[in-house]
């Protein structure tokens, strides 16, 4: 069974930085894109970044330069950095892996529980 564990969270201030981790357990075979969504209150799921497995980056326009996305396929693990946080960052950020579990077999996107993030003085 594949599962997604998102970590990093928290509160911080205005300007401040974290980093989220997104490691995938399970028996896996291979992982493609890992993708960070996030969610404020009342508002859609977006897009915030994403790294293909080859290392190719994606970034929403509200995040560029400030975010960066970035994996360990060893450890089958996808960070994102936040730097220079802003109010509107404040969500819930989840991640999503596209995986292939046995060879030749049907791939699925799966999802993390989600991290909250707030930024607040």
């Amino acid at each position: 069974q594949v599962q997604l564990v998102e970590s990093g969270g928290g509160l911080v201030q205005p300007g401040g930085s974290l980093r989220l981790s997104c490691a995938v357990s399970g028996s896996v075979f291979s992982i493609y894109a890992m993708t960070w969504y996030r969610q404020a209150p009342g508002k859609q799921r977006e897009l915030v970044a994403s790294i293909t497995s080859g290392g190719s980056t994606n970034y929403a326009d509200s995040v560029k330069g400030r975010f960066t996305i970035s994996r360990d396929n060893a450890k089958n693990t996808v960070y994102l950095q936040m730097n220079s946080l802003k109010p509107e960052d404040t969500s819930v950020y989840y991640c999503k892996a596209r995986v292939r579990v046995i060879p030749q077999s049907t791939v699925y996107d799966y999802w993390g529980q989600g991290t909250q993030v707030t930024v607040s003085s």
